[in-house]
């Protein structure tokens, strides 16, 4: 069993030096300087990025390419963004908080005092309310956004971390168990605990599936919505801390430190092309782009997935 491992192992690592090259080669459409460390993204009309040190957020005009806003937050900025019901919305880990902003004026909304599970967690926005994993001992805060309050505290496996909306349920991942949970936003009840690859932490909705970046193995698990069950598991070679995940423009994109891109084709489940170097940390796909967030060099790249 154990040389079958092995030679699995070095098959995945063979497969995936034949896509590599280097990073310098990548050439970004734009290239946008934030001082501090940008890092976690969210797309609508505008890009918006938070930024840790700075305690603040970014906005970006995917039209002219300029950064035209930057907003006060919380203090912290941490766990993602989400968009939704006309709002960005911002965990913030040093004052355990949430930072609602107009996304047509930037300005304010409200402030929730609502916990943070874990800095490198996930909000989301979908299905008529707001989820934020919020206590390590596994509670899903539900927030209504007509009154910018708490309205269920859902009990998940403890140790869940981030929260992702998409096929109709809320799902959430436990680093911890190293599984994720499916909860019926019309019930907020948890349906399903599906075990997937181990450490996972950020997952991603889209392509007709659920995608979970594993950081104990730098894997990727494919969800089945329709049964619940795992239908693959893909070798991205990045295990370790931090990295993101999403879907867009026909792809799953896969961001680490020290290979900061990967993409991977969900009609074969394997990676297709691999960056690597410097760079990176987190993604997402909107306005035809991905943008990259390089907090090592204080940037955020714009990049044609055309060209990948």
């Amino acid at each position: 069993m154990k040389t079958t491992r092995f030679l699995l192992g070095l098959s995945a690592l063979t497969a995936l030096c034949a896509v590599q090259q280097p990073m310098s080669t990548l050439h970004p459409l734009a290239k946008f300087t934030i001082p501090g460390s940008p890092d976690w993204l969210a797309i609508e009309d505008s890009v918006w990025i938070s930024n840790k040190p700075k305690n603040n957020l970014t906005r970006i005009d995917p039209k002219t390419n300029h950064v035209i806003a930057t907003i006060a937050t919380g203090k912290g900025p941490c766990a993602g963004l989400a968009i939704g019901f006309g709002s960005v919305w911002v965990p913030n880990c040093g004052d355990q908080t949430i930072s609602r902003f107009d996304l047509a004026t930037a300005k304010p909304q409200a402030t929730l005092p609502v916990p943070i599970a874990d800095t490198e967690g996930g909000i989301a926005a979908g299905e008529g309310s707001v989820w934020m994993p919020s206590e390590l001992s596994g509670v899903l805060a539900r927030i209504d956004p007509a009154t910018n309050k708490v309205i269920a505290r859902i009990p998940v496996p403890a140790g869940s971390v981030a929260a992702v909306v998409g096929e109709g349920a809320v799902w959430v991942t436990c680093p911890k168990s190293s599984v994720v949970s499916r909860v019926d936003p019309k019930t907020g009840k948890v349906t399903a605990k599906i075990p997937v690859g181990p450490t996972p932490r950020f997952l991603a909705a889209g392509l007709g599936s659920i995608w979970t970046l594993n950081q104990g193995d730098g894997s990727v698990s494919r969800i089945d919505p329709a049964t619940n069950k795992v239908t693959a598991t893909i070798s991205v070679g990045v295990p370790g801390e931090g990295g993101d995940i999403d879907t867009g423009a026909g792809a799953v994109w896969v961001t680490a430190m020290g290979k900061p891109l990967s993409r991977i084709d969900p009609a074969t489940n394997q990676v297709v092309k691999q960056f690597v170097g410097k760079g990176g940390d987190a993604l997402r796909v909107g306005h035809g782009s991905l943008w990259l967030s390089n907090h090592e060099f204080q940037e955020v790249w714009r990049i044609d997935p055309k060209a990948l």
